[in-house]
């Protein structure tokens, strides 16, 4: 992903290798670059700096890209955020702006 213009191409954290202990694997699906997608991916990468730095890992799926991607995880809205990891999977839906929803959405306790 590229931090400068947004959101990138490119799915982060792919490759192959096992997931470590404690990693949260997120997935924000988007659809373009629009400021409620934009927004949403920066408030994620700053909650996740701040709560979980150096413990995460996000993919972002374009569904104007790829609308088949949208099945598999049942997103009826965008943003959607995808808790992975850890296990239960979590959803939240929005642009990520109320850090507070987020945390607890994804049963993350401030501070890390």
């Amino acid at each position: 992903m590229n931090r400068r213009t947004g959101i990138g191409k490119e799915k982060a954290g792919k490759g192959g290798r096992k997931p470590k202990e404690g990693m949260y694997e997120l997935r924000l699906y988007v659809a373009g670059q629009t400021v409620k997608s934009l927004n949403a991916f920066a408030n994620l990468i700053k909650i996740c700096e701040t709560h979980l730095a150096g413990k995460y890992r996000i993919e972002v799926i374009d569904l104007l890209k790829n609308p088949q991607l949208a099945a598999g995880d049942q997103i009826l809205a965008i943003p959607t955020l995808v808790r992975k990891l850890p296990k239960p999977i979590k959803k939240i839906i929005g642009d990520m702006s109320n850090t507070l929803r987020v945390l607890v959405g994804l049963d993350i306790r401030p501070g890390g």
